[in-house]
């Protein structure tokens, strides 16, 4: 019973890791025309990070150049007293050429060397032994790609951004019930705890993963649309003050506003990619194995969305 509610919380972590990319390329248009109210929530999450990336650019990355990037976003559920664990970790691409991005979702369990500490362990693990830092350098080496972002949040801040917006609408096209909620078919509004239950569904539908992460991006369309049609500053503020209260990033104000303005059509597109591998158990320790024919594979893709290869 617990591993079905980490599980789920894991879930969850993951819509709203997405949510906030697809903000930062949707509502950040509106709110560069209300420049000082970004600015100050800006200032707020932006944690400038220095480290040596494993994996190096054969240039310095412009975004004025609309030269693709990356982003790691870290969904971390913290405690007081406890900076908690990376339970979510998730690879974002976006190629302004190709007017996409691409999305990776890392399993927590998957066995890697854990770069800086001189193990090879689970790869969430890398957030509790060095935080931030550790993590990027992790990824990096495990996929074999500049990371050039970063991301950190929990979990409460998905349903907050979701009410911040006024709610969302989706199609559903499954009667189901979910973490108090029934969701019959057609068109429904959501507020940000439905929104949740709404996207965790897997067991009731026939399509399992499948049919999960087709709500999540509905999820995800109904706040980038949304978010990226406020009219009232009320909201907008909203927003801010629910990334402000849940978010920490390297993305500069200047970053933002180059983001918005050279990648927004990337947001239309989102391809949600898979590392493929089994459960084995090493040392009475469960851990994800990805084959290295499938990491070689993940690690080509990537690259030439990235324009790298």
């Amino acid at each position: 019973m617990q591993r079905t509610k980490q599980k789920k919380k894991r879930t969850g972590l993951k819509i709203f890791l997405t949510v906030l990319i697809v903000l930062v390329l949707g509502v950040v248009g509106y709110g560069y025309s209300i420049f000082h109210n970004v600015n100050k929530a800006v200032n707020t999450v932006h944690k400038p990070i220095n480290r040596t990336p494993e994996v190096k650019r054969p240039s310095e990355l412009s975004l004025q150049e609309k030269e693709p990037f990356s982003v790691l976003m870290l969904g971390v559920d913290e405690r007081p007293g406890d900076k908690g664990r990376s339970d979510t970790m998730v690879v974002l691409t976006i190629n302004p050429d190709k007017n996409s991005m691409e999305m990776l979702s890392i399993p927590r369990d998957t066995r890697v060397e854990i770069v800086g500490h001189g193990t090879v362990d689970k790869i969430n693990h890398a957030y509790a032994f060095g935080d931030v830092e550790m993590s990027m350098n992790t990824v990096e080496k495990f996929l074999d790609i500049p990371i050039d972002y970063y991301i950190k949040m929990n979990m409460d801040g998905f349903k907050d951004i979701v009410n911040a917006v006024g709610g969302i609408s989706v199609q559903n096209d499954l009667d189901f019930s979910q973490g108090g909620h029934h969701f019959p078919k057609g068109t429904l509004d959501l507020d940000g705890d439905a929104a949740l239950s709404f996207a965790r569904m897997r067991k009731q539908d026939a399509r399992g993963d499948f049919g999960r992460q087709m709500r999540q991006r509905q999820v995800i369309e109904g706040v980038m649309n949304k978010g990226a049609n406020i009219s009232a500053l009320w909201k907008y503020d909203d927003v801010l003050r629910a990334l402000s209260n849940n978010v920490e990033t390297n993305l500069s104000m200047d970053d933002m506003v180059n983001i918005q303005k050279n990648y927004a059509g990337a947001r239309r597109k989102i391809e949600q990619l898979e590392i493929k591998g089994s459960g084995s158990t090493i040392d009475g320790i469960w851990y994800y194995i990805v084959p290295e024919e499938e990491r070689t594979n993940i690690q080509t893709h990537l690259k030439e969305h990235l324009g790298l290869s």
